[in-house]
């Protein structure tokens, strides 16, 4: 590996965990980098999807205190989760490479507009009632139809994680966010153990990567509070729909 394609890498990885940390969508960061090295679309997904598990892992264990009360939410989620993953990561492999390449434009775009609009949609959503019972007939669907995507691509997947359970379970968004790392966790491992057994990932890239991320998740918890986190964002999104528009045209 060039030595300039290594520090990029390297860079990259570290900015992806920090992002991650920070404001969430780090993952849209590293995806166009793997991209501009030379990785096709369908290898540079993989290889993104199984970098951020150590950040997912992070996320989950983070979060303990608040899963507190929680055990029934988490079990009834998990079964769909794991469900969803493997559906997702599933078609990713089934499907020709072609139908990744015509979509992944689509889901970059749809990931960023997403990311960019995440605090109007908790303005939108407002703070949940503790105390109020799940609308589990509509929760367990939408977690579904969300580890589906989290599968196939997972960009931005916190985001919409945590929409739908803000919408539909009534509690904290601390506690709920929570609950998303949990889930978030799930995803990762379950895509990273189908595309360890059929998909072209990056075993030497993720032998970098992964501590390298870890330790970028560690470096934003640490900057927590002293970044401009709207600035951040922003900067992920515009990042993003570059990449979106360039894999649309190109």
């Amino acid at each position: 590996m060039p030595s300039v394609h290594f520090a990029l890498l390297v860079a990259a990885g570290v900015l992806s965990g920090t992002v991650n940390a920070l404001a969430g969508g780090g993952s849209l960061l590293l995806f166009p980098v793997l991209l501009a090295v030379g990785f096709p679309p369908l290898a540079a997904n993989v290889t993104n999807s199984v970098i951020q598990c150590p950040g997912y892992l992070g996320l989950a264990l983070g979060g303990h205190r608040e899963l507190r009360g929680q055990r029934s939410r988490v079990l009834s989620t998990t079964g769909v989760t794991i469900g969803g993953s493997l559906v997702g990561s599933l078609l990713l492999l089934v499907l020709p490479a072609s139908v990744f390449n015509a979509v992944v434009p689509v889901l970059v775009a749809l990931a960023s507009v997403l990311l960019g609009a995440q605090r109007w949609l908790a303005r939108w959503i407002g703070e949940p009632e503790p105390g109020t019972l799940d609308r589990r007939v509509v929760l367990l669907p939408a977690v579904f139809i969300a580890a589906i995507y989290g599968g196939y691509f997972g960009g931005a997947l916190g985001v919409i994680l945590i929409a739908v359970l803000a919408l539909t379970a009534h509690d904290d968004l601390r506690r709920l966010n929570a609950v998303k790392g949990v889930l978030s966790l799930i995803t990762g491992v379950v895509s990273a153990v189908v595309f360890a057994i059929g998909a072209p990932v990056a075993w030497s890239v993720v032998a970098l990567l992964a501590p390298v991320n870890l330790i970028g998740g560690f470096l934003g918890a640490k900057l927590a509070g002293r970044l401009p986190v709207s600035a951040l964002r922003a900067a992920v999104v515009v990042v993003g729909l570059t990449v979106s528009i360039y894999l649309f045209v190109r």
